[in-house]
């Protein structure tokens, strides 16, 4: 049991450093301002959005065409298909030497290679990628 403890503590760590340094990085960043806008005033200007001399005004709800929509999950889909290649060429070169299973691996990697690719061409048959028309 604590050796299975034991071989999270990187994982731990790891934490823990991260999250101090975004402690460390967001409160210092708060001191150093303090500190600068003690020696001078900030004129109210620095606080507004640069607009290219215009003053921003807040729009109204703008809604997002669905193709937007369409090409995030596109590419969310061949996020994943990468996730997976990477766990098959770590096992691909422990499978080929038994004989057994060398081809069911390559044959299984082909399979879903090809399902992704009837998927890609799906999506250019439907012009999903095609940003001209976005409606």
């Amino acid at each position: 049991m604590a050796m299975e403890i034991r071989e999270y503590l990187p994982v731990l760590m790891l934490f823990v450093v991260a999250a101090g340094f975004t402690a460390f990085m967001l409160i210092g960043s708060e001191i150093i301002g303090r500190l600068a806008n003690r020696t001078r005033p900030r004129p109210p200007a620095k606080d507004m959005p640069y607009e290219c001399g215009m003053i921003p005004t807040p729009l109204k709800s703008t809604r997002f065409p669905v193709k937007f929509y369409l090409v995030a999950m596109l590419f969310i889909l061949f996020d994943i298909e990468v996730v997976f290649l990477y766990p098959w060429a770590v096992v691909y070169k422990d499978m080929v030497k038994n004989p057994a299973t060398h081809n069911l691996i390559f044959i299984s990697m082909l399979v879903f290679l090809g399902i992704l690719l009837i998927g890609y061409f799906y999506a250019v048959k439907k012009k999903a990628f095609d940003w001209r028309n976005q409606s």
